[in-house]
């Protein structure tokens, strides 16, 4: 059944070849992911919300507010056991991180599962009261779908990017009906160089998207009444951008506090207790955790102000502006916090929400707080999208997409000036501290980040030295006479040889040339130990491809021997295969956006 399936596609995919050009197959292609990635997008939207509808609304228990102490912890528990119990043949990981590490290391083949797995999961965790975000894990699926599509049509290299990249564009296009904010995040972050072709696929798969998810679930996200700005609320709008700045560094310190913390605990249900656990006791005391938290967005761009205090304990001081001012600045590391457990302690989704919502939080705190102490007379509601805008653009080092995603989803295109100051701001002052943004800098770190600012270097990160090892040397023993290997030697395509101990450990080289020598000199006594050179170098294999070439053109050799890490040779590395694999890479990269 399998072997006609794939004949089937096989001869579809030969007619088609003959029939439409690359790149219209490409737009068609396209279309389809739009329509798929704008399906699960609404899927995934409309079942975190019925879980979320039932869990607040849906059924009625004296005591059932004790349980949302528990909600959490039951919502990552059952999204940790759907991982350990479904996905077992693949690797289920979540956030950005991976997407990007599967572009650039594994040819963007997606593994199935993340289609309907990451759906699933994300479903669990925010419906049960999770303190993250949808749009990461609809990324990831969309990506899914456009790699899967990619695959089965046996599109190449560049064009299953091009379908992932629209997948990812598709996804974040449905999440808030935001198609251009979907392109500007596919090529920021996905594809930082991009030609004028790219563009068009994206652009349909993205609207595609929007008008799939806007059927099925049509629920606008914000609403923003505005007048526009004026300029004496212009240094105001630049203080926003300076606390937003350096807010974002404290959350990308966080992130990797927290996320060492859960490490440590190897047992992934140890994790779920106290993650659970943990959040569960933060949601009962600031109710505004639970969930995206997009309801308080609302609620304060409708100018219902008191709306962050009103359900919590605190409630009795809600007409009290300075504890609201308080209770606010807590929220904001509350929810960050909170983010960061969810997401440590195995539940999914990512931090696009969180990043809108503590934004948004601190530009209500600024605002609210001129206006309070009589400094000066600001648009709270103006502010709230600024810091969202703001917020976005610094911790995912993505200001294009923060300005314009805020713009749209908003309808806030008159404060355009505003949005663009804080979140070039913002975005310069996380930058100075943190070359790489929250997704890239563990791909920076392990060496895995394909960057476009020094193509070589990226290039060769991508080369992994035990792909490149040439195993096919006659090796000679220290003690063996040449006399009795001098076929072997003259009948090898090669003219080094390693010589090696008894152990396997390598002892050094003999150059054909010295055998030749001594074979004119007809003295069959001579042993392998008698024309053994050192090696000018040795590689082990753990090597980077750029420490490689450094100690290469140190030596001015053209060939260097390769050990493991006891001394065990293992091959050559040559130049030759090296220049080979780098022009192979090169060209494959430029067809990542060709």
């Amino acid at each position: 059944m399998y072997v006609r399936l794939v004949n089937y596609v096989d001869a579809i995919n030969h007619y088609r070849k003959t029939k439409i050009s690359n790149r219209n197959f490409l737009v068609i292609a396209a279309l389809i992911v739009g329509v798929l990635a704008g399906l699960a997008a609404a899927l995934l939207k409309t079942v975190t919300h019925h879980i979320e509808e039932f869990l607040q609304s849906g059924f009625h228990w004296q005591y059932k507010y004790y349980l949302f102490f528990f909600f959490p912890f039951i919502g990552i528990l059952l999204s940790v056991m759907y991982v350990r119990r479904f996905i077992r043949k693949g690797k289920f990981e979540t956030g950005l991180t991976p997407l990007l590490y599967t572009i650039s290391k594994k040819s963007s083949k997606v593994e199935p599962h993340n289609i309907y797995s990451q759906i699933i999961t994300a479903a669990l965790t925010v419906g049960f009261g999770g303190s993250t975000g949808l749009e990461a894990p609809i990324v990831t699926s969309g990506s899914g779908i456009g790699s899967v599509v990619g695959r089965f049509l046996g599109l190449s290299y560049r064009e299953t990017t091009m379908l992932l990249a629209c997948g990812a564009a598709a996804g974040i296009s449905a999440a808030f009906t935001s198609p251009i904010a979907g392109i500007v995040f596919a090529i920021e972050i996905l594809l930082p160089e991009f030609t004028i072709p790219a563009f068009i696929p994206l652009l349909l798969a993205s609207a595609t998207a929007a008008v799939v998810a806007r059927f099925f679930f049509n629920e606008q996200l914000f609403f923003l009444v505005t007048e526009g700005w004026k300029m004496d609320a212009l240094i105001y709008y630049i203080i926003l951008a300076v606390i937003i700045g350096f807010f974002s560094i404290y959350f990308t310190k966080a992130n990797y506090a927290i996320k060492s913390f859960f490490y440590k605990i190897k047992h992934p249900y140890k994790k779920v207790v106290v993650g659970g656990l943990v959040l569960g006791l933060m949601v009962f005391l600031f109710p505004t955790l639970y969930g995206e938290g997009y309801v308080t967005i609302r609620n304060l761009l409708g100018g219902n102000y008191s709306a962050v205090i009103t359900n919590s304990i605190f409630s009795e001081y809600s007409n009290v502006s300075w504890m609201i001012i308080l209770f606010t600045v807590v929220t904001v590391f509350a929810k960050s916090v909170a983010t960061l457990v969810t997401l440590g302690a195995g539940g999914n989704g990512g931090i696009f929400a969180p990043s809108l919502i503590v934004g948004g939080l601190l530009g209500f705190v600024v605002a609210f707080s001129a206006n309070t102490l009589g400094i000066a007379h600001l648009n709270v509601a103006n502010f709230i999208v600024a810091g969202m805008a703001a917020s976005l653009s610094a911790i995912m080092h993505a200001p294009l997409t923060g300005i314009f995603l805020i713009a749209e989803i908003t309808g806030g295109y008159v404060l355009m000036v505003p949005l663009m100051i804080t979140s070039a701001i913002s975005y310069l002052i996380n930058r100075s501290k943190n070359k790489y943004s929250i997704y890239t800098r563990p791909l920076a770190e392990s060496g895995d980040l394909m960057s476009h600012e020094d193509k070589d270097s990226t290039v060769l990160q991508m080369m992994k030295l035990k792909h490149l090892v040439e195993k096919d040397y006659l090796s000679l023993h220290e003690d063996e006479l040449i006399a009795e290997k001098m076929t072997d030697i003259l009948q090898s395509k090669r003219n080094i040889f390693p010589v090696l101990g008894d152990d396997g450990g390598f002892k050094g080289l003999v150059y054909v040339e010295d055998v030749l020598k001594r074979k004119i000199d007809n003295n069959e006594m001579n042993t392998v130990n008698d024309l053994m050179q050192a090696a000018p170098a040795t590689i082990f294999e753990d090597s980077s491809m750029k420490a490689v070439l450094q100690k290469m053109e140190k030596e001015n050799v053209w060939i260097l021997p390769v050990l493991d890490q006891q001394g065990r040779y293992l091959g050559f590395i040559s130049k030759t295969a090296i220049f080979n694999k780098y022009r192979a890479l090169l060209s494959r990269q430029a067809d990542y956006m060709g």
